[in-house]
C-alpha cells in the first residue's frame, strides 16, 4: 500500500462554524481523525461513515495520550497508506504542538501539511467585543501561555511582557491568575488595567468576566470560572462596555 499523508488542521476557537472550509475539506476526506478535547462533536459528525476516530484529549493534570503517542500513531497510519487528520482546537501552531506533530512527519518521511484554524486569542477577543488592536488605544499584542507561571526552569518573562505590548492574551491561565497578575503588576502594569476572562469562547456557553489586573483572580473565583478561558489584559477591554453598555454592572463583585 502507498504511504499516505498527514493533515494537521486548526478547528478553530469553538464553534464548529469558524472551522475554515478547507479544513472541513479535509475532515470529510480522512480515513483517521485524532481530536483534542475542544473539538465539537459536531464537527467530528462531518467524518465519513467508517472513520476511525481516536480522542487525544488533553486536560490539566489528565493526558488521553502522551505527545510520543501521538506522534507515533499519526506517523503509523499514514505509513500504511490513510490519509490522517490531526485535528487541533484553535490553530495547530499556536500552543498546540503542530510544530512537533509535522517535525514527527518530515523525520518519518511523511507527506503533510498544516492547515491553519483561527487562534483563541483572535476568536475569544473579537467574539466578546474585545479588540486586542484599536486605534489610539492599542498597537501590539502579544499571546502568552499563563501554564509557565511560576516554574523556575522555564519562566515565562514577565518582566518584558508588562508593559512591553498593549494588550495581552493569556492561554491556559485560569489557575495562575494571582500569579499573573501578581507578576505583572510587580514588573510595572497597573493594577487598574482593565482585564477579561472569557470562558468557553464562541459557543452558547461563552461567558465574559470583566475587572481589573487587580481584581480579575477573585472575580473569577466568585464567578466560578473554570477551563477553557482566555484572560485579556489591556485598555481594549474598556471597548466591549462601550459595546455592550447593557451589560454594565452585572460583575459588580468586589
Amino acid at each position: 500500500m502507498s504511504r499516505g499523508r498527514i493533515s494537521i488542521v486548526g478547528a478553530g476557537p469553538g464553534d464548529p462554524e469558524l472551522i475554515t472550509v478547507k479544513a472541513l475539506r479535509r475532515l470529510e476526506q480522512a480515513d483517521v481523525v485524532l481530536y483534542d478535547r475542544l473539538v465539537s462533536d459536531e464537527l467530528l459528525r462531518s467524518c465519513l461513515p467508517g472513520t476511525l476516530k481516536i480522542y487525544c484529549g488533553k486536560a490539566p493534570g489528565r493526558h488521553a495520550l502522551t505527545q510520543d503517542e501521538i506522534d507515533r500513531l499519526i506517523v503509523d497510519y499514514a505509513k500504511v497508506g490513510h490519509h490522517v487528520v490531526r485535528l487541533k482546537g484553535g490553530d495547530p501552531f499556536i500552543f498546540g504542538r503542530g510544530g512537533e506533530e509535522a517535525l514527527a512527519a518530515s523525520r518519518a518521511g511523511i507527506d503533510f501539511e498544516v492547515i491553519p484554524g483561527v487562534t483563541s486569542a483572535a476568536g475569544a477577543s473579537a467574539s466578546a467585543g474585545i479588540p486586542l488592536t484599536h486605534r489610539g488605544t492599542a498597537a501590539s499584542f502579544a499571546v502568552v501561555t499563563g501554564s509557565r507561571c511560576g516554574e523556575a526552569d522555564t519562566p515565562v518573562r514577565w518582566d518584558l511582557l508588562a508593559c512591553g505590548a498593549d494588550t495581552l492574551a493569556v492561554y491556559m491561565g485560569v489557575s495562575k491568575l494571582e500569579e499573573i497578575g501578581g507578576e505583572l503588576i510587580r514588573h510595572g502594569r497597573d493594577a487598574d488595567t482593565p482585564a477579561a476572562l472569557i470562558e468557553n469562547a464562541t459557543t452558547e456557553e461563552e461567558r465574559v468576566i470583566t475587572g481589573t489586573l487587580g481584581t480579575i483572580a477573585r472575580l473569577a473565583l466568585a464567578m466560578k470560572v473554570s477551563n477553557p478561558a482566555m484572560l485579556i489584559v489591556g485598555d481594549t477591554v474598556g471597548v466591549r462596555e462601550l459595546l455592550y453598555p447593557a451589560e454594565l454592572g452585572r460583575q459588580q463583585i468586589g
